[in-house]
Order: C-alpha cells, then structure tokens, then sequence
C-alpha cells in the first residue's frame, strides 16, 4: 500500500525554506562525485540496466544525474518544488521525478533494487524512513547513503565551517551522527562502510561562496545576516594564503559511502 503525504510536514523548516532559495546556487556549488563512486554503484548495490532505482532526497539532481549513467531506470524522490524542477531541467531522459518523502514514498511495494540517499539520509534519519525503504524495495535490494564530507584537517576548510556553526540552530547535520541512531534496524543487514578521496575543482566564487551560501540554514537566514556571512566568506578568501588571489581552488572532500541490505 503506498501512503503518500501531500504536505512537507516531514521537510525540517531550514530545508524547505532554505533549499527553494537557494536552488541555484546549490547546483552549482555542490559538488558532484568521484569516478570511483561508479564502481560502487555498479559492484556494491548492483545497478546497471533493468534495475530500478529511487533517489531519494534527490535535490537538484546530481547525484540523479549519475545514478543515470549506470543504465538503471531511475526515480528522482524530492520534496522541494524548486530543487525537483532542477532535475527535470537536466534533461534526463531516462529519469522520472516524483514529489514525496523518504516517509512516503509514492511507489508500490517491492518495486525497487536500491534506495539511494546522497547528502540526504541526515534530514530525514529515522525507523520511519528506513520501514518506508525496506517496504519499496524487493528482498535482497540494497540502501545507500553517501556523503561528501568536507575535509577539515585544511585550514581554510576548518575556519568556513568555523564562520556557518553558530547558525545551524536545529538543523541536522551529518557530523553530530544521528542519522545512526535508527541502525541497526530489523529489515536490514548492517552498515559497510566505504571511503573515497575526492576534490572540488573551480573558481572559488564556485566551490566556496555558492556552496557555503547554499548551506540550508545560511539560505534560510534573513537576508542581513546572510550578508554577514558573505562577508566573512569574502574576508577568508581575500586573505587566507592558499586562496589569495586563486582563480581555481581545489576544495578536498571525503566521499563516505554506506550500504545495506534488505533482509
């Protein structure tokens, strides 16, 4: 039986409000991927042509965009108007869009190979979502979730995340680790973990401003104090040495990839 919730009351408000701001400034700020990811989708979950595939928390669609490339039949799961109507601008034939929540999922029971969540699963972390994913998916079909997790061991990384914290208020975050809590979970086996080293490569108005300014809570915060932290953001690179007058930064990321299987 599919239940579909025709509210975002699910969506946490820095989300909703800060995610339909800042659309665009996400899509082009987000990084996408390591080449190596591909291997994993395509050993590790099992994805190629003939299976299906539902991302959820799809947002702008990059990572739909490479769940795509494997030749699975892909759904882009996503509550926000405004980041949904991003995937359907990428052009992807192959991809269909539903409007819904890792909690209601708008599909029958047992219909897919994988669930897929990237940069996600924090939002919505809880036994509710998980029941949702194993009730969609077909036994033995696998559950993913990946993060790009910026590398604060550099300096400069370390003081962006300085600047942002004192506006995450409520918001979840991947770093405190309660998307977690709901494993183990009965329908599941447990957790493999895999880590992949990846680089965010471009002009820092990019890699930095767009991708800091499209955090949820700072697209969420008024317009003053947005400000604020663009000005912070601005100071950091205007002085810090290893941004200084750079055309191109290379932003470092750890890609943690898990996985699980629906028992």
């Amino acid at each position: 039986m599919v239940v579909v919730n025709t509210k975002n009351d699910a969506v946490h408000a820095a989300a909703q409000q800060g995610y339909a701001k800042e659309a665009q400034a996400y899509a082009r700020g987000r990084p996408d991927y390591p080449a190596a990811l591909s291997d994993w989708l395509a050993h590790t979950l099992g994805l190629g042509p003939g299976r299906q595939v539902a991302d959820v928390g799809a947002g702008t669609g990059k990572f739909t965009a490479l769940l795509a490339t494997t030749g699975a039949d892909v759904v882009g799961v996503e509550p926000v108007d405004a980041m949904r109507a991003k995937i359907d601008a990428r052009q992807l034939p192959t991809v269909r869009t539903l409007a819904g929540t890792a909690q209601a999922i708008p599909l029958p029971d047992a219909t897919l190979d994988a669930v897929v969540c990237a940069q996600s699963f924090h939002w919505f972390a809880g036994t509710d979502a998980l029941d949702e994913f194993h009730r969609v998916l077909r036994p033995g079909g696998k559950l993913g979730l990946v993060w790009n997790v910026r590398d604060e061991s550099v300096d400069w990384v370390a003081e962006l995340t300085t600047i942002i914290t004192p506006f995450e208020g409520d918001a979840p975050r991947f770093y405190k680790g309660d998307w977690k809590k709901p494993f183990p979970h009965p329908g599941f086996s447990a957790l493999a973990e895999t880590r992949l080293q990846h680089e965010h490569v471009g002009p820092p108005e990019q890699v930095i401003i767009d991708r800091f300014m499209s955090v949820s809570f700072i697209a969420a915060l008024p317009d003053a104090e947005r400000q604020q932290v663009r000005a912070q953001i601005d100071e950091l690179i205007a002085h810090h040495p290893a941004l200084r007058g750079q055309d191109t930064v290379r932003f470092p990321y750890t890609t943690l990839a898990y996985h699980c299987e629906r028992l």
